[in-house]
């Protein structure tokens, strides 16, 4: 590595920019590790980011890659989604090398988290950037003496050019629990997944790659580690109740998330686990 990064502000919050030397450009915030924007080398932003979402200390930003740890969504005692993304992280280093650029951010237990969650842990993420791909790996490490179990999820609001347009390959056989509906062992039977209504999907057991495809383009979805998809957007009744996205703005957006949820994550004193979702836009 060659060129290193200072931090700096994006919407008043402290955040790093790093830039690869063939233009690919990506933004991350300190607060929740919450990567905000990703532009490939030649390319437009990636990454739907509501433009009415809130940048203020503790609250969560609508849009970009939320960091959820150690909880997903409501399905458990603590906030939702956890407590990651809400919280300062310390950035360890952020440098361009001679084809890349990437940094690494942790997030370590404090008095606020074990009151919460009585763990000791080590969770860090580390964002790369190269031509058209970004690739994310969230770690975790047990400090502690006790075992720990979480849930982990990269959020990730990817930008569309029409919703309608769109279409999701590589769920298909695939299980999963509609969350609209409030049903579970559903079997995806459709080739491409085709946004028509709200959704909001847990799909099992999804080791392939996906691909979200658009007219003009195509991103190429990968995951390790991370053994669930969620498929979400809020469509329009949702969204008008969203305080943080106008109301027309779920035709802009799908999210499709790598995903710890139906099997958490054991980790014995001492142990690591990492997962890694990559995104590859193909023009």
């Amino acid at each position: 590595m060659s060129k290193a990064f200072a931090p700096s502000k994006h919407q008043g919050m402290d955040a790093i920019t790093i830039s690869a030397p063939d233009g690919a450009r990506a933004t991350v915030m300190l607060q929740g590790g919450h990567v905000v924007a990703w532009q490939p080398a030649g390319g437009v932003e990636q990454l739907y980011c509501s433009p009415t979402a809130v940048f203020a200390s503790g609250k969560a930003v609508r849009g970009g890659i939320p960091v959820c740890f150690p909880q997903f969504g409501p399905r458990g005692p603590l906030p939702q989604h956890g407590f990651a993304r809400t919280l300062p992280w310390q950035l360890m280093m952020a440098e361009q090398g001679k084809d890349d650029a990437l940094c690494v951010l942790r997030l370590t237990d404090s008095d606020d988290t074990r009151k919460i969650w009585p763990h000791a842990f080590v969770l860090e993420l580390t964002v790369r950037i190269s031509g058209r791909r970004i690739d994310l790996e969230l770690a975790c490490e047990n400090t502690g003496e006790l075992p720990l179990e979480f849930m982990a999820a990269l959020h990730s609001y990817l930008r569309l050019e029409d919703l309608t347009d769109a279409r999701l390959h590589g769920l298909q056989g695939l299980s999963y629990e509609d969350m609209v509906a409030g049903k579970k062992d559903q079997v995806e039977t459709a080739d491409a997944l085709r946004v028509s209504g709200e959704v909001d999907r847990v799909y099992a057991h999804a080791t392939r790659a996906l691909m979200l495809r658009e007219p003009k383009h195509a991103l190429r979805i990968e995951q390790e580690e991370f053994t669930d998809v969620v498929v979400w957007n809020p469509w329009s009744d949702r969204c008008v109740a969203l305080p943080d996205m106008p109301d027309d703005d779920y035709h802009q957006m799908l999210c499709v998330e790598a995903a710890r949820i139906n099997v958490p994550v054991r980790l014995a004193p001492g142990e690591e686990w990492a997962g890694r979702q990559s995104l590859s836009l193909d023009i």
